[in-house]
């Protein structure tokens, strides 16, 4: 009995939504825009993540020594540098390397590959470049530097990359507020499209539905079609968004290989590997959404 009665619901609920179809094609397309923009905010929201990442890794301290200074008090200086509990790691690098380093970064450009072949000497000095142990305490390891008195050093060069990071940050979050915005646009429209769709089916089959109460059809059974309705709506809307969101994707892919320049960087695995977190829980939140707009029509329509 119990599958008779589910099988019926399910009928109820296609021919609806088959009799219904235009309503159901914009009740759909509404879903898909917002799904569009929810998944935007998660595409910005990795980026972001990434960007950080990358400039955290970036993150360092130069100190640079005199030319003329001995090799073996430079070592000194490294050692005592590494024992500071910020620091992570300091790579020595000479000023035969300091150079090889900046001709392979210059290599395209001809003006500068000329103006080295024109100085008999090598202009860089050599440095000492310190990683932080945390790149978010990078200000406590400026200020144990700044303690270190050596006749050797040259010059300090902190770059503030924290003002880098705020600024991704605030970027960042402007995006997400605007897309957060947009996205409870498209979930308060969908509501009342649902809302509506579900007001005008129960109108539609008001006469089927005081037969059903006449004849002692329980609640459930007059009302769980709608719901089931909303839920159909959603998977589509859900299935849609997937077939639509990956090509768009892919032609994002090679953007944002072009941007995260070194680093392995895939959007579309990020996708896949949380598929079923992504998906499911924009069709589990998307569903309530629904479910909760189809209860409101129908305590309000469907009372006998």
């Amino acid at each position: 009995m119990f599958f008779v009665s589910l099988f019926r619901i399910i009928k109820f609920s296609l021919q609806d939504i088959s009799r219904n179809m235009w309503l159901s094609v914009v009740t759909v397309v509404i879903l898909v825009l917002a799904l569009f923009s929810i998944n935007m905010l998660v595409v910005v929201k990795v980026v972001s993540d990434t960007a950080i990442s990358a400039v955290k890794e970036k993150v360092d301290v130069n100190l640079y020594v005199k030319p003329d200074a001995p090799e073996n008090e430079i070592m000194n200086l490294k050692s005592k540098l590494q024992n500071l509990s910020q620091v992570k790691s300091v790579e020595y690098v000479s000023k035969r390397k300091a150079l090889e380093s900046f001709r392979d970064q210059n290599t395209n450009n001809p003006e500068v590959m000329q103006a080295l072949q024109l100085l008999e000497n090598n202009p860089l000095t050599p440095n000492l470049v310190i990683k932080p142990q945390n790149p978010d305490n990078i200000d406590t390891l400026i200020g144990e530097l700044n303690k270190i008195e050596n006749p050797i050093i040259e010059s300090k060069n902190f770059l503030n990359h924290k003002k880098i990071l705020q600024r991704i940050k605030s970027i960042t979050d402007k995006v997400n507020a605007a897309g957060l915005v947009v996205s409870l646009i498209f979930v308060l429209i969908t509501l009342l499209v649902i809302y509506n769709a579900v007001r005008v089916a129960i109108y539609t089959h008001h006469q089927e539905i005081t037969i059903m109460r006449l004849v002692g059809a329980s609640s459930w059974f007059i009302y769980f079609p709608f719901l089931l309705s909303s839920i159909i709506y959603t998977l589509f809307g859900v299935i849609l968004i997937i077939g639509l969101f990956y090509p768009f994707l892919s032609l994002l892919q090679p953007y944002l290989e072009a941007f995260f320049v070194g680093y392995d960087f895939n959007i579309i695995t990020y996708f896949n590997a949380n598929f079923v977190q992504i998906f499911g829980i924009q069709f589990l939140g998307i569903a309530a959404v629904n479910i909760l707009a189809s209860l409101i029509a129908i305590r309000k329509y469907a009372r006998a």
